[in-house]
């Protein structure tokens, strides 16, 4: 099962790389104990998938990510959770099932 997410990237988190907001959603998603897959690789890691990726300093209001989860989760309680445990700045406006 996939969680479809829209984020907004604003304020100061304009500022932090790709690869750092990767690493951002991986703890929030480990601090709000959501059931995101983890890869079975050397090195495990949560699957995240983020469509394309801003160059640093440019604010959005409308990105897509992808969350591959182990169980069913309804999209309300997804947003909601994530949403307490990311920091000002990044928030996720919606999520579908895919």
């Amino acid at each position: 099962m996939k969680m479809q997410v829209v984020f907004t990237k604003e304020k100061d988190m304009r500022y932090i790389s790709h690869l750092d907001l990767m690493r951002l959603f991986q703890r929030a998603v480990r601090r709000a104990a959501l059931p995101v897959t983890i890869t079975q690789g050397f090195s495990p890691h949560y699957k995240i998938s983020v469509s394309r990726a801003l160059k640093l300093g440019l604010e959005s209001m409308n990105e897509d990510a992808v969350f591959s989860l182990t169980r069913a989760l309804e999209p309300a309680e997804f947003m909601e959770r994530l949403n307490n445990k990311l920091p000002e700045g990044v928030q996720v406006v919606n999520a579908q099932i895919v």
